[in-house]
C-alpha cells in the first residue's frame, strides 16, 4: 500500500522571515504519521525552513537542482550543497521551468541521474499543454516524457522516485482535470513505468496529482487508484493546505 504524499510547491513566494512563519502556521496542522508532507521552497529559505521542521517529520525540498558538482555555475546549486541544507526532496522538470528556462527533456534527465546519485529524491513533473490534449495526444505525450527522465536509471533507483502528473493548462489557472482526466493520465504514467520496470517498481513508485489542487477537490482526487496524493501549488501557501493534508478527516 502506497503511503499518500502531499507536497507544496512555494515557487517564488515567501522571504526567509515569512517562510519561517508559515512553516510555524502550518507545523502543528500538517505533521502526520498518515501522510508524508514536504514543502518545496526558494532556495533562501531552505535553511530558515530546515532548522524551524527539525523536530517534526515534515520534509523539505528543493525546487531546482543543477546537474553539476560545483564550478563555474553562476546562480546554481548543487545537490551536495541542497543535501548539506538539510533537503530531502527537489523537483525536476517542472513545466515553468520547462517553458521560462527552456530545459529540454536532455537537462531534466542529468538532474534526475545527479540527483538520484546523491540520494536526493525527484518529484520528476510532467504535463501537456491544452493545445495537446485537445489533440487527443495527451498519453503519448506524457510516455515520451517519463522515458526520457528515466533513460539510463536502474530500477533500484526508481522505487522511492515522485512523479507529479501537472497538466499545463490547470497550473494556476483555477481549471483542475476532473479526477477521472487525472486517473486516466497517472494510470498510463504508472503502465509507463510498469513498461520499462516491471509490475514491482510501478506498484511502489508514488504518483501525484498537480494543478489547481484545493481542499474542496482533493479528497474525490486522492481516492483514485493510481493518484498517490498531491503537488500543491498557491494553496500551498494557505491555511487551508492543512485541510488538504487531513483530506482523510472530514
Amino acid at each position: 500500500m502506497r503511503k499518500k504524499m502531499v507536497a507544496g510547491n512555494w515557487k517564488m513566494n515567501m522571504t526567509p522571515s515569512q517562510a519561517v512563519k508559515l512553516a510555524k502556521e502550518l507545523k502543528p496542522k500538517v505533521d502526520t504519521n498518515e501522510v508524508d508532507v514536504v514543502f518545496c521552497v526558494p532556495a533562501i529559505d531552505i535553511v530558515p525552513v530546515v532548522n524551524e521542521l527539525k523536530d517534526s517529520g515534515i520534509k523539505v525540498g528543493a525546487e531546482n537542482m543543477f546537474y553539476e558538482e560545483k564550478g563555474a555555475y553562476t546562480g546554481e546549486l548543487s545537490p551536495e550543497m541542497l543535501i548539506d541544507a538539510g533537503v530531502t526532496y527537489v523537483i525536476i522538470g517542472h513545466s515553468e521551468r520547462r517553458q521560462y528556462f527552456h530545459e529540454t527533456d536532455e537537462v531534466i534527465n542529468k538532474k534526475m541521474r545527479k540527483a538520484i546519485e546523491h540520494k536526493l529524491l525527484p518529484i520528476l513533473c510532467c504535463g501537456e499543454s491544452l493545445e495537446q490534449r485537445e489533440k487527443g495526444v495527451t498519453i503519448e505525450f506524457i510516455k515520451k516524457q517519463i522515458a526520457s527522465a528515466f533513460k539510463y536509471i536502474p530500477p533500484e533507483n526508481v522505487i522511492n522516485c515522485v512523479i507529479a502528473y501537472e497538466p499545463i493548462w490547470a497550473i494556476g489557472t483555477g481549471r483542475v482535470a476532473t479526477a477521472e482526466q487525472a486517473q486516466e493520465v497517472c494510470e498510463a504514467i504508472r503502465g509507463s513505468i510498469r513498461d520499462i520496470y516491471g509490475a514491482v517498481v510501478a506498484e511502489r513508485i508514488r504518483i501525484l496529482y498537480g494543478g489547481s489542487v484545493n481542499a474542496a477537490n482533493a479528497s474525490q482526487i486522492f481516492s483514485m487508484p493510481d493518484i498517490d496524493g498531491g503537488l500543491v501549488g498557491g494553496a500551498s501557501l494557505k491555511p487551508e493546505f492543512a485541510d488538504i493534508v487531513n483530506y482523510n478527516k472530514k
